[in-house]
């Protein structure tokens, strides 16, 4: 699987209009539910999964980037929903940094290594300057999509 194959348009939003870190974090999530990939009476359950992790320590590992992420018996697969803050999300980073880039996922419960390979390719991924960049300038879903596909590694 592929980081792209993570992603769809439809998961992608270009311009969060969250300001703040708990905000940015139900937006995806309700990206995730509005795209059929968690079902509305999950959305809660899995709400809570993501806040009991990013309770124990931000995402925000720097760079801009933050990936919130949790096990979830609520879903059979890994799904992910991306979000792109211009102006940037304070998230109690690494580096103290406000957050532009958030790629939020959830695997299912018990596929610890799925969950450590996924999590790990996206921060390699986003670790690169150039990809970082490129989503910087990518002016719709489709576009930032099109990024995941041409730069992406397996995951």
């Amino acid at each position: 699987m592929t980081l792209a194959n993570l992603l769809s348009e439809t998961r992608i939003i270009p311009e969060l209009a969250s300001k703040e870190r708990w905000e940015a974090i139900r937006e995806l999530v309700d990206c995730l539910v509005i795209s059929g990939k968690v079902a509305p009476h999950d959305k809660e359950s899995v709400l809570e999964s993501i806040r009991q992790r990013e309770e124990t320590m931000s995402t925000g590992i720097g760079f801009g980037i933050a990936i919130p992420h949790a096990s979830s018996s609520q879903v059979d697969e890994v799904v992910a929903a991306f979000g792109r803050s211009t102006t940037g999300i304070p998230f109690e980073s690494l580096d103290g940094e406000p957050v532009h880039f958030i790629v939020l996922f959830v695997v299912p419960k018990d596929q610890f290594q799925t969950h450590l390979r996924t999590l790990a390719a996206i921060a390699k991924f986003l670790n690169d300057k150039t990809v970082r960049d490129e989503l910087t300038v990518a002016d719709s879903p489709a576009a930032i999509l099109q990024v995941f596909e041409n730069r992406s590694s397996r995951a």
